[in-house]
């Protein structure tokens, strides 16, 4: 019985010997591509290469790749759902191209030394085709050669058999799948590969990259078209194990071991509450997640933005289920060193990482278990007017303030409720949270446009500090330093910028000096309004890659500091109080993190 590694194994010594350069997976957090949070397939970190770049280790190349994807967090709990998973590739770069990859699809998939399929199980879909791009033909016939007869040869559409770029443009283009015959019975007549029913599993995807998707939504051909494939090591493992689902395999069963010594709950018992067995998944699953954004050598930490929220996200999410499972205290570093054994070889980052891990995965555990006892005592303080009222309903609104203010879930809302006899109005929390979701929205751009979202007078203070620390970084380590983002809350600010290596005690305690000399000179901060290339040549700092205006507002604070930017600020430096950096750290590779805060 074929394990994970086994199969990662075999895939890779395949390919090797077939001149393929074996190739390191990429970090989580994508470089350079500020469309996506995480790396959500194994080729996005070689588009590059597709579009003709040359790679250093030749035109022929074979890797592993762990992948984030967070559009299906909701629907993970059942059996196949995953928010990472591993995926193997091997890509051609303008080398060989579809009789190629189809004939070593095949042989990899049916050979008796490698994974050993039945052919007569096997079926593959092709492009149909469409007004501006021709029927792939060309792959169905190799399938031919190989011995796929044309009934177990479909011909489906775009939203099938087409590969779109990784963002609005790149390259792109028709792609095969290959399907195994699990041996469930027909869902109808129309049952086909692609079908949900579960009689077709699909297997593997080679993508002929022929296409070049430009701005103006051309299709043009690619001088040298590539190839790209994909397998998901979970789902195929599952498969071939026989298994209902990956959660049955040993990529989880560890984790899932650990969750039931801690909770004396078995998973997948016979007389289980579906429900049980759901929240058994989402901890195994989100815990697995973290534990591998955490331990990535780019790690995020969990925060309120960006891939930080998704991280949060996911620790919360899988705190929130394991007291749906009994469990009360700290416990995620458990199933966590569970995840970093399981996978010390292919990926020992997490093993170098597991201090930062386990340390980071307690610190927001606890963090939520406060906001959660916080929440549990405010709806007590509201219990006695939610019971006076005769409907016995709680609002939407003050379900979503206890949201809102605390962080409380809803479901953990509508618990609470039921437990009193009350019921929640879910549809006017989920009102209040639209209206939430449209309101951050035009935050986000407010932020991205210069501005800031949050007005009030703290977040003004904490914006406009960020300008004096911005110039006193210059000034200590150099013009080098540029900002990389920052984020405001009402208790401190967070300043990302580039340089190279850790700040000193004595970096830190001059930028802290410079900075509260600059308050304490009590400078008028004004404004202007002028042409960006007016107030770049005047000597206004401005973000590189930053989306600004014809026409923007330029910041002044006395002799000290003059940047773009959207505001608000104070009128005076002398209204921010007493700076202090309380954490310099790494962000990312080349960037570090500041926090700090206003006394």
């Amino acid at each position: 019985m074929i394990t994970i590694h086994e199969l990662r194994r075999k895939y890779i010594e395949f390919f090797r010997a077939r001149g393929h350069a074996e190739i390191s997976g990429k970090s989580l957090i994508p470089e350079n591509d500020p469309t996506v949070l995480f790396t959500t397939a194994g080729m996005h970190p070689l588009v590059p290469y597709l579009l003709g770049e040359p790679h250093p280790a030749g035109r022929r190349l074979t890797d592993y790749q762990k992948c984030i994807r967070t559009g299906d967090i909701d629907a993970v709990g059942d059996p196949s759902h995953l928010t990472l998973f591993e995926m193997l590739g091997n890509w051609s770069l303008g080398d060989y191209f579809k009789k190629e990859a189809i004939r070593w699809s095949y042989e990899f998939l049916t050979s008796p030394d490698y994974l050993g399929i039945d052919p007569e199980k096997l079926s593959v879909t092709v492009f149909a085709g469409e007004a501006s791009i021709p029927r792939d033909s060309e792959s169905a016939e190799i399938w031919r050669s190989v011995g796929i007869p044309d009934e177990r040869i479909y011909f489906l559409p775009r939203e099938d058999n087409w590969w779109g770029p990784a963002g609005e443009t790149g390259p792109c283009g028709p792609d095969t799948e290959m399907f195994v015959d699990t041996g469930l019975p027909a869902c109808g007549p129309d049952c086909k590969p692609g079908c949900h029913c579960g009689k077709y599993f699909e297997i593997w995807n080679d993508v002929f990259m022929q296409y070049n998707k430009t701005s103006a939504g051309a299709y043009e051909p690619l001088a040298h078209p590539c190839v790209d494939t994909g397998m998901g090591i979970e789902r195929t493992v599952a498969m071939l194990q026989g298994k209902k689902s990956v959660y049955e395999t040993e990529a989880f069963t560890p984790i899932l071991a650990v969750l039931e010594s801690i909770t004396g709950k078995k998973y997948a018992a016979p007389d289980n509450d579906p429900e049980v067995d759901r929240s058994f998944r989402i901890v195994a699953d989100h815990i697995r997640a973290a534990t591998f954004i955490l331990g990535d050598p780019k790690a995020v930490l969990p925060s309120n933005i960006g891939a930080g929220y998704v991280l949060r996200r996911l620790i919360r999410r899988a705190v929130r289920h394991g007291r749906k499972l009994g469990i009360d205290g700290i416990f995620l570093a458990k199933p966590a060193r569970a995840v970093i054994d399981i996978y010390r070889s292919p990926y020992p980052e997490l093993v170098e990482n597991s201090a930062r891990i386990l340390d980071e995965l307690e610190r927001e555990e606890q963090k939520f278990l406060e906001t959660l006892q916080k929440g549990e005592h405010e709806f007590e303080k509201m219990l006695p007017n939610l019971l006076r009222n005769p409907e016995r309903i709680m609002s939407g609104r003050l379900a979503f303030r206890l949201y809102d203010t605390y962080g409380f879930p809803i479901e953990l809302t509508e618990e609470l409720a039921a437990e009193q006899g009350l019921v929640v109005d879910r549809a006017g929390f989920d009102e209040a949270f639209k209206k939430h979701q449209e309101l951050s929205r035009a935050g986000s751009e407010q932020v991205f446009k210069g501005g800031l979202a949050d007005h009030s007078e703290i977040a003004t203070r904490y914006h406009s500090a960020t300008h004096l620390l911005h110039k006193a970084l210059r000034i200590v380590l150099g013009d080098h330093v540029a900002q990389k983002g920052s984020n405001i809350t009402a208790e401190r600010m967070r300043f990302d910028f580039s340089h190279p290596a850790p700040m000193t005690r004595e970096q830190i305690a001059e930028v802290e000096r410079i900075v509260n000399e600059q308050i304490a000179r009590d400078l008028p901060v004004t404004m202007e309004m002028m042409p960006l290339e007016d107030a770049k040549a005047s000597g206004a700092i401005a973000l590189f890659g930053e989306k600004y205006e014809p026409i923007v507002k330029v910041y002044t604070m006395g002799d000290f500091s003059k940047e773009v930017c959207g505001g608000p600020h104070v009128a005076r430096t002398g209204e921010l109080g007493k700076f202090k950096i309380i954490k310099e750290q790494s962000s990312s590779a080349g960037v570090r993190r500041i926090y700090a805060v206003l006394e």
